[in-house]
């Protein structure tokens, strides 16, 4: 095989075929825990695929359950996030949370174009009311700057937001937190959502006036927006865990 091909060939996602036919969600030491054909689950890292939350579990389930002949990671969404919380996020909570912590020293919303007017607007409509609800419900008060010039932020509102995060003790709604936090490039929007503030469309508009102000102007790069459609599906999942975990 020449290099090119073997090179390819590397790149190939391995195809696995579904093993199991029956699929159950048991509790088990106060955790929920997804079973197939009687055995648990586990994930990459070899432990049991579970959860406290069992309305999680469930949707979780229902991802497993509509595999056909063979298993599309693509198609679950909420399964690779639980594996990131369980192999990851839970060994490392509180790097997790200064990790989600430091975007709010440069927020998103704290950042705002001068020119054109139209843009500027249009962040003002979208960015101003979820600072309005931070400084209300957090605590927190930001500083705003004109352009991509770093502004400090108050350390009082620093620390309202790390208190914020610090509140999330289950791995699988801080590992969902930080998956918004990294699609949205906002800390705040991230909180917005887990607090019900904003929905998951109200935040993924929020973060991309900016790119859908450009797309107006000088029309939509369709690779670029299949790109996009694939995060919002991986922002629909955290916003979902998010969901599941306070149901619970």
């Amino acid at each position: 095989m020449d290099p090119m091909r073997a090179a390819q060939a590397h790149m190939r996602q391995p195809i696995f075929r579904r093993f199991y036919n029956e699929i159950e969600v048991r509790e088990a030491g106060g955790r929920h825990q997804l079973m197939l054909d009687g055995r648990a689950a586990r994930t990459p890292g070899k432990n049991r695929l579970a959860a406290s939350s069992r309305p999680l579990m469930e949707r979780i389930a229902e991802e497993w359950a509509r595999q056909g002949e063979t298993l599309d990671p693509a198609d679950m969404p909420l399964t690779r996030l639980l594996n990131s919380a369980i192999d990851g996020v839970s060994r490392a909570m509180d790097e997790t949370r200064a990790d989600i912590a430091r975007y709010a020293g440069s927020d998103l919303l704290c950042y705002r174009a001068e020119a054109p007017e139209t843009l500027a607007e249009r962040q003002g409509r979208a960015f101003d009311p979820v600072l309005a609800w931070a400084a209300e419900a957090l605590g927190a008060r930001f500083n705003l700057a004109a352009g991509v010039l770093h502004v400090a932020q108050p350390p009082d509102a620093l620390a309202a937001v790390r208190s914020a995060i610090d509140a999330f003790d289950d791995p699988a709604a801080l590992a969902a937190l930080s998956v918004i936090t990294s699609l949205t490039g906002s800390a705040l929007l991230a909180l917005a959502v887990a607090r019900g503030f904003l929905t998951p469309e109200e935040a993924w508009a929020a973060a991309h006036v900016d790119e859908d102000f450009q797309n107006e102007r000088w029309g939509v790069d369709e690779e670029a927006m299949s790109r996009r459609a694939a995060r919002w599906r991986e922002m629909e999942a955290a916003a979902e865990a998010l969901a599941a975990t306070r149901a619970a």
